[in-house]
């Protein structure tokens, strides 16, 4: 049986990781989703289990003792995380993962599966970065500085990453993705099995 897909999905904060991932889900229902752990506040409509598992800093440490955690990391004060919920089982028995993390949580999940689809979001730009930022309503002038500033550290971690889509739109984007999946998919070291002719028709008179 192959092997699924570990597909990573990682950009700077405001550059639209939810909004595709949502939508590669939808237009792709082979694929599973890997529900990360944050410690931070669900925000309006995000629902725990599905958007994400909202713990608190005691439960997140409690799991983190626990080994429950592919990798976490904490990024702007809060701790996120993508349970384990036996990823290398349902990867070995051909199901295609989606995690969607932030870049530090990428690069340590690099490192133990290197085999992985890393994927890096890249804005249209920095001002639209700034204007999707603003328009959440979330944050203080200093906050969005600090967003800012450290969103232009998480790009350049980007080039860590295996390939790299601008999300000027979101059908742009997932439509992108489809693509680099496709090709994955047609590896040849993913298709050994494919080689294997059955018949000796070349010796045939």
């Amino acid at each position: 049986m192959k092997r699924g897909l570990l597909i990573v999905v990682s950009g700077a904060s405001g550059t639209g990781k939810g909004t595709v991932c949502k939508k590669i889900l939808d237009d792709l229902p082979g694929i599973a989703y890997s529900v990360s752990a944050t410690t931070r506040a669900p925000r309006p409509g995000e629902i725990d289990g599905k958007e994400y598992y909202f713990l608190s800093r005691e439960d997140f440490k409690a799991w983190i003792a626990e080994e429950k955690f592919l990798e976490f990391a904490e990024v702007y004060g809060n701790f996120y995380g993508t349970p384990l919920n036996k990823i290398e089982e349902r990867l070995n028995r051909g199901e295609d993962i989606l995690l969607e993390i932030d870049v530090q949580g990428a690069l340590n999940v690099k490192k133990k599966c290197p085999e992985g689809v890393y994927i890096f979001l890249l804005p249209p730009s920095l001002e639209e970065l700034k204007r999707r930022i603003e328009g959440r309503g979330t944050e203080t002038p200093e906050s969005l500085s600090r967003r800012l500033a450290n969103a232009v550290a998480e790009i350049k971690i980007g080039l860590e990453y295996d390939y790299v889509v601008v999300n000027d739109t979101v059908d742009n984007a997932v439509a992108q993705i489809k693509s680099i999946l496709t090709a994955e998919r047609l590896k040849v070291a993913r298709n050994f099995d494919k080689f294997n002719f059955k018949g000796d028709f070349l010796n045939e008179t």
